[in-house]
């Protein structure tokens, strides 16, 4: 069932459209939006609509979905005119600071990055 919608999943939820976001970007594997805590100028999210609870249970029939998710984000960031970088992040596991067990990508910009991040 980790490709199925979950009834209390937040994010599923949102891509079914029962909570509504400022789509910022939609196909019909990806959905992005802006973060509700943002950490830069440019905070956005983007989910598969799919469920998956994070990059750890990704196998090789995801590869088109993962794949989509990225070249999303490049898409995104040229919308919102991020042409001097921007930073994907994805957060997996507890340790890495996953708090919404839905895979999700985020899509930072609109000031310089430091390193390291964490």
């Amino acid at each position: 069932m980790p490709d199925q919608a979950l009834p209390d999943c937040l994010f599923c939820k949102i891509a079914l459209g029962a909570i509504p976001v400022e789509r910022i970007y939609e196909d019909d594997l990806v959905l992005a939006f802006p973060d509700i805590n943002p950490q830069a100028p440019q905070h956005l999210l983007l989910i598969p609509k799919q469920h998956l609870a994070s990059t750890r249970e990704a196998i090789a029939e995801h590869t088109p979905m993962l794949g989509r998710l990225v070249a999303a984000a490049a898409q995104v960031a040229l919308q919102k005119h991020l042409q001097n970088g921007y930073r994907l992040v994805i957060n997996t596991g507890p340790d890495g600071g996953q708090t919404v067990h839905h895979l999700h990508l985020h899509l930072l910009g609109g000031r310089p990055m430091n390193w390291p991040p964490g």
